[in-house]
């Protein structure tokens, strides 16, 4: 993951972008992993830790009838923390995850595993739903995470700029 983040940085740094990222279930894993990288400062505009769905609405500008209609852990959700994140931090892309990394909390519609990534840049939001085996430990279904939305930010990066 060190060389992956490390890549990001670099095509951030060529391409003239910056990057922001809230997170909800990963818990600040991805902006550490970021943040680990020296220099990381050009192009790492920073990220919220949003656990509290009062975070995701006053932070993250997450509406209410998304959290009352969708829950917290939803495409829906993923989206406007993503696109929150950008505007709040002025960042080209923003990034977001959501999700029940366990052991408990999950329900049958939404089991344990159950994350949704987040990326926003430009006038596109996307989502995508991962189903991470339940079984893993709580570490590897955030690192899981982690790494899924990295590998996306990357491929969109090159795609699109």
């Amino acid at each position: 993951m060190e060389n992956l983040c490390y890549e990001i940085i670099e095509l951030l740094r060529i391409k003239n972008l910056t990057l922001s990222s809230a997170e909800s279930c990963t818990g600040g894993l991805i902006s550490k992993m970021i943040t680990d990288v020296a220099g990381c400062s050009d192009v790492f505009e920073g990220g919220v830790v949003s656990y509290s769905n009062d975070v995701k609405m006053k932070l993250l500008g997450v509406k209410p009838q998304t959290l009352e209609k969708h829950g917290a852990v939803s495409a829906e959700t993923a989206k406007e923390m993503a696109l929150g994140v950008r505007l709040a931090c002025m960042a080209d892309i923003g990034i977001s995850t959501t999700g029940i990394a366990g052991p408990t909390g999950g329900t049958k519609e939404k089991p344990v595993g159950t994350v949704y990534i987040g990326i926003s840049f430009g006038d596109v939001c996307e989502s995508w739903l991962l189903s991470i085996n339940p079984d893993y430990s709580r570490e590897k279904i955030r690192s899981i995470a982690a790494q899924k939305i990295l590998e996306l930010l990357y491929k969109k990066i090159k795609e699109n700029y």
